[in-house]
């Protein structure tokens, strides 16, 4: 009985750490310039399902992202970071999105 037991627990802890598995750390360029671009980069990328932290460094550039893989990718991160008129590494945003954007936002020269 001591044995199934262990073997019991065994098994829940192994499925706890292939949950932990799917979760992944990545980072990638976005521009921005200021405490609005910030917030909308980090909260566009929050708002997609399966995205659970994101942080803007706005010196860097850098947007580091968790998320789990079984729910999105990077590439779709990306997509809606553009769509929200952020040129990112990988997508340029829409012109018309970006034009509409206050003066202290518009990065591009």
């Amino acid at each position: 009985m001591k044995k199934l037991f262990l073997i019991f627990m065994l098994l829940c802890v192994t499925s706890a750490c292939s949950t932990v598995v799917g979760t992944t750390t990545e980072t990638l360029k976005v521009e921005g310039l200021c405490g609005m671009c910030k917030a909308r980069i980090e909260n566009t990328a929050k708002e997609i399902d399966g995205v659970t932290g994101a942080e803007w460094d706005g010196t860097t550039k850098m947007l580091t992202l968790e998320f789990d893989l079984a729910k999105t990718k990077l590439e779709t991160i990306s997509k809606a970071i553009a769509k929200a008129g952020h040129d990112t590494e990988k997508d340029r945003a829409d012109d018309n999105v970006y034009n509409s954007f206050p003066d202290c936002c518009k990065y591009r020269i």
